[in-house]
């Protein structure tokens, strides 16, 4: 049950094949087992439990709310949950337990979603690799599949298994650790640069940035105003689209959100036919750093496309070699303007320095924020200065502005949908991804991801396949703004054709074939989760 589909347990719950009560203990049990991968900050226990229950009665008086109703849910600790303590993995936030919901934790549980808990992150979302927030670096549910350990075992150089783990990807590494171990069966995070995306590659999942506007950021502690949206992490595109359904639409409480009329559920048609598409390949993607792996998989998904009909296409976004240097200097700005409000005077922490208000501001700042953070204020308020400011930010603003008409360019020429890879290559162990300072990593890891920020797309990241170590790829689909619906209906469709399963719990083996695909399934039993292995032939 824990293996299966949001979709799939929705309808077991409607069938009375399991209960909201039933479920949710499975999750916690989970969880518990699982606890070495630190996915979680707060478990919410108590509260899921009651959840539980009202849904149970809910369901026997056959009133259900909908698909989400009984299914355990968990949020990424930077969204704020009512009596719920939200830390966004800092100093600066611990004991602070917000007043009310943010707008998309409160339309989930106005659903009947049981709130598991709240996931572990990279301090106030800074970093792509969920590895210095200040309650630990999360693990990688695949550093425990069967495959990959085997073949670390061929590997002469291969470190102990206790310090040769994976990284996630981040920041929303937590909320992807949660839903592929199956301790939930989907997950909030929060997308600025691809923090939703990137775990999601790394972790086997789908990972979904909806476009800017689309969902309310009300209650999402802010990183980058103009950038941030609440991301969904599941393990299948239709299960995105529910979750979609649910948090997508206009918020008196957040004037960015669009108030047209939104189709709602986002019901998914099946796409037969495909040769009507005409999909894009950015050339400015293909990167020296590019894994082999990953570039082969990236030209293998452009043929199938091209062997069922679809038109592909090379196309130019030619400021690309400009996103990351913009993306650093507006970033790093909002940073500097949005930590201002962290002063130890009105939540959070607060120093024991009373000499000054100034010397308590200091203090409390020093203490309260790591080194990541206090590096991101510095420069953005560089940036900020009067001397500065129209040399870098306004410049920095035209730059955006440029690469947004790039996209706009592309689509405007007939592209329905750009395919480009989502990370350079596969999960890294912890020990190599932090021979580099975090501020080069999130350079390197959000070079596919962040210009979609910019341009307020929608994007999603699909797994395709296993590396030739037994770890996840996944491919990222960008389609044009508030058309979403149209890049998930595509991206549903590429999915039934790479048919990546995750496995049910317990089983043996099972071999599935389809057309270009093959999927190999081998459960491990150990401490770690029940894991998939597919390759694309």
């Amino acid at each position: 049950m824990l293996g299966r589909t949001l979709r799939e347990v929705s309808a077991a719950l409607k069938q009375g094949q399991i209960t909201p009560t039933e479920l949710c203990q499975k999750c916690l049990s989970l969880i518990k087992k699982t606890k070495f991968l630190n996915a979680y900050i707060t478990v919410s226990e108590e509260v899921a439990l009651k959840q539980a229950e009202e849904s149970e009665k809910r369901y026997k008086n056959g009133q259900s709310l909908g698909d989400l109703d009984g299914i355990p849910i968990a949020v990424k600790d930077n969204f704020s949950t009512s009596g719920i303590e939200t830390t966004c993995a800092s100093n600066m936030l611990k004991g602070y337990i917000p007043p009310y919901n943010a707008t998309v934790v409160q339309k989930l549980l106005d659903q009947g979603a049981l709130l598991m808990g709240k996931t572990n992150l990279d301090e106030f979302a800074m970093g792509s690799g969920s590895t210095d927030g200040v309650f630990g670096p999360v693990k990688n549910p695949w550093s425990y599949s069967k495959q990959y350990r085997e073949k670390r075992k061929q590997n002469p150089h291969s470190k102990n298994e206790d310090s040769d783990w994976l990284i996630t990807g981040g920041s929303s590494g937590g909320s992807a650790a949660a839903v592929s171990a199956f301790t939930c069966y989907a997950a909030l995070g929060s997308d600025t640069g691809g923090s939703t995306r990137n775990p999601a590659a790394h972790c086997g999942l789908v990972g979904f940035k909806p476009s800017y506007g689309l969902v309310s950021r009300h209650g999402l502690i802010p990183l980058v105003n103009s950038m941030d949206v609440p991301g969904i992490l599941t393990r299948c595109v239709d299960d995105a689209a529910i979750v979609l359904g649910a948090l997508a639409g206009p918020d008196p409480r957040d004037s960015t959100t669009v108030h047209d009329p939104i189709n709602k559920p986002f019901m998914l048609p099946s796409l037969a036919d495909v040769s009507k598409l005409c999909i894009g390949i950015p050339k400015e993607y293909l990167v020296p750093e590019l894994s082999s792996e990953v570039q082969s998989l990236w030209s293998k998904a452009a043929d199938l496309f091209e062997s069922e009909g679809a038109k592909v296409i090379e196309v130019s976004l030619p400021h690309t070699s400009y996103s990351i240097v913009c993306y650093h200097v507006l970033c790093t700005s909002e940073v500097a303007s949005n930590m201002a409000r962290f002063d130890g005077l009105q939540y959070g922490h607060r120093c024991d320095i009373d000499v000054s208000t100034e010397a308590m501001y200091a203090a409390t700042r020093r203490e309260g924020f790591n080194d990541v953070v206090r590096g991101r204020i510095l420069s953005g308020n560089y940036f900020l200065l009067k001397e500065n400011y129209e040399n870098y930010f306004v410049k920095a603003q035209k730059v955006r502005r440029l690469i947004a008409n790039d996209f706009v360019n592309v689509f405007n020429s007939g592209v329905d949908v750009l395919l480009t890879p989502t990370t350079l290559s596969e999960a890294v162990p912890y020990l190599e991804f932090i021979k580099e300072d975090n501020r080069t990593r999130s350079s390197q890891d959000d070079i596919f991801t962040q210009a979609v920020n910019m341009a307020g797309l929608p994007a999603v990241s699909i797994p395709v396949a296993l590396s030739n170590q037994g770890l996840p790829i996944g491919l990222q689909f960008i389609g044009r703004a508030f058309c979403d619906q149209q890049l998930l209906t595509v991206a549903k469709w590429f999915e039934k054709q790479v048919m990546h399963v995750l496995c049910k719990k317990g089983e043996k083996e099972k071999h599935y074939k389809r057309k270009k695909i093959t999927c190999h399934l081998t459960i491990h039993k150990s401490e770690g989760p029940v894991v998939s292995s597919h390759s694309m032939t």
